[in-house]
């Protein structure tokens, strides 16, 4: 098999999973008057630029009290600082207080809810029919104070708020514990005939976008839903004013953006679980869809009780996968490869998470040696490679001979070729396997970088964020030149081919221009790789050149003995 088609096919695949991103580049969005655009839009840009804030309970809020939002009260752990309103127990901020925003105008940490929006608002579908909505009822909280601090190592602490009218009781408690991103959420109701009620949890309508590039982070906006297995909708392909049915039941239901994840869990077994869930798409801009309302409903209990589940914090493996129920699938990524990505990216963010944190080195550092040990494992098979390669070209012309002997007998002609491979112990393939082993783990560091929040927002040497593409371009273009020497070290020894010298300037070319917009992680992986593997293929090459030296050199290497052929 030519080594260098090989290249290319796969070279060509990476172009077919990354098409969408060369296809339509991500632009910053042009600053511009809001007027005349739509309200939801218009909120988004108004979220770029408001105040500073920062992470003591203490500081101003995010959220002002006033008649519409009621007062607010403050639940703040080591990880996050939320906002509750005393106007129907509504999430009315969501502060990761460990994750910095990078949205235009903020120099604090990540808030979830868009300004002037609220997150878990309660509808009770009553058995007549009618529909009593808890947004606008006004809730006493108890403890009845500023705000509420869950301290690390402390057990779970309740928030609870109690509303009447109408000689009906309505009470929703809050339950948090200091180390986690989840919270408990108990509901009951009393005097509203809640018998064979249904819960309609309005969600979000989407999540604020907090990253520098926000247009990216909006075609990451999805819907997920996990049944008996997850999936996702693209906030994009709801359109404006359409309602999207996903039939249930779900354990949960979810809203992400491209790091962050706002879910409502129905994870207890005995109680009922999300019946169904509705979306209906909101105002967008062209291809960017930031707003979707996302619902779901839930049968209350005998009694007129519910209890659910929230998780707000970030898309992280670490934080998602001990809940279970498959909520570290909660970003499902990868397309037609994704049964082989998801279990290769998960093995290689381990890798380089136990790296940082064992090892105590920076993420870049990290990547480079993980690099340079991807390399040394397939020494190797580099070496058999190699060796196949020599007895190759010792037979080629037994091989070229045999072709055009039968090549009118396409079934003698496949003996006679498998006969030469067993005496000769060649085998054809034998030089692809090294250069197909590195393909998976760069398809999956290609999918980490543009999905895995541990890389967001972190420097390196010149580079500010690893998971975006280097400013300056000067990995891109070390990755080419690198792929150039290695290419001109491998064709030592080779016998000369015009397609092989084209590939040899063609290919460093294609991938430079292909890597220019990737994040400069994967292209610090990529060019570490090659630099060190040059001293590899050099003394590959040496040794080729002393046992197979090319035709004309002036030497020449012992022709294998070759078997008696039958005639």
């Amino acid at each position: 098999m030519d080594k260098r088609r090989l290249l290319l096919a796969f070279a060509l695949m990476m172009i077919v999973a990354v098409a969408p991103s060369l296809i339509w580049p991500t632009k910053k969005p042009p600053a511009r008057p809001t007027a005349g655009r739509p309200d939801s839009l218009r909120r988004a840009d108004s979220t770029q630029s408001r105040p500073a804030v920062t992470p003591l309970p203490s500081d101003r809020p995010t959220v002002r009290p006033s008649d519409d939002t009621g007062r607010i009260i403050w639940v703040t752990s080591p990880l996050y600082r939320l906002g509750f309103s005393s106007k129907g127990a509504r999430l009315v901020a969501a502060e990761l207080l460990q994750y910095k925003s990078f949205a235009r105008g903020d120099s604090g940490p990540v808030q979830l809810v868009p300004a002037g929006d609220a997150f878990l608002r309660h509808r009770l579908v009553l058995s007549g029919g009618d529909t009593v909505s808890l947004e606008d009822w006004s809730f006493q909280p108890s403890p009845d104070a500023a705000g509420v601090v869950v301290y690390a190592g402390q057990g779970a602490k309740p928030l609870r708020f109690d509303a009447e009218r109408g000689g009906s009781h309505v009470t929703l408690e809050y339950s948090f514990v200091p180390d986690r991103y989840r919270f408990e959420v108990h509901g009951s109701v009393s005097g509203l005939g809640s018998s064979g009620a249904i819960l309609l949890l309005d969600l979000a309508n989407g999540l604020r976008s907090v990253e520098k590039d926000s247009l990216d982070d909006y075609r990451h906006y999805s819907i997920v839903t996990k049944a008996s297995k997850t999936e996702r909708t693209d906030f994009a392909k709801v359109r404006p004013g359409q309602r999207a049915l996903f039939n249930g039941p779900f354990e949960w239901v979810g809203v992400k953006s491209k790091y962050f994840f706002l879910a409502a869990l129905a994870l207890q077994e005995g109680e009922p679980t999300f019946a169904g869930a509705v979306a209906v798409g909101g105002p967008r801009n062209g291809r960017a869809a930031s707003r979707a309302d996302v619902m779901v409903t839930m049968p209350v209990q005998p009694g007129g009780s519910f209890h659910y589940q929230v998780y707000a914090g970030p898309l992280e493996n670490r934080h998602l996968a001990p809940l279970g129920h498959g909520l570290d699938d909660a970003n499902p990524y990868g397309g037609i490869f994704r049964p082989i990505i998801q279990p290769v990216s998960v093995f290689v963010v381990n890798i380089l998470l136990w790296m940082h944190e064992r090892l105590h080195l920076a993420y870049g550092w990290a990547l480079i040696l993980f690099g340079i040990v991807i390399r040394v494992l397939l020494w190797p098979l580099n070496q058999k490679a190699m060796e196949s390669g020599i007895r190759m070209q010792a037979v080629a012309p037994l091989i070229k001979e045999t072709q055009d002997k039968y090549k009118d007998d396409p079934a003698r002609l496949q003996r006679e070729m498998l006969r030469i491979y067993k005496e000769y112990k060649v085998n054809p393939f034998g030089g692809c396997l090294p250069m197909l082993l590195p393909w998976p783990v760069l398809l999956a560091l290609f999918f980490v970088f543009a999905n895995t929040i541990i890389f967001r927002g972190v420097p390196f040497l010149w580079l500010p964020d690893l998971s975006r593409p280097d400013p300056y371009r000067i990995i891109p273009i070390v990755l080419g030149l690198s792929m150039f020497g290695l290419s001109k070290v491998g064709q030592i020894g080779v016998p000369p081919n015009p397609q092989t010298r084209m590939m040899v300037y063609f290919m460093p070319v294609m991938m430079t221009f292909l890597f220019l917009n990737f994040a400069s992680g994967l292209n610090l992986y990529y060019a570490a790789q090659n630099l060190f593997s040059i001293p590899q293929q050099y003394m590959i090459a040496k040794r080729r050149l002393r046992e197979a030296p090319v035709a004309g050199s002036g030497t020449r290497a012992p022709a294998p003995p070759l078997p008696a052929r039958k005639t």
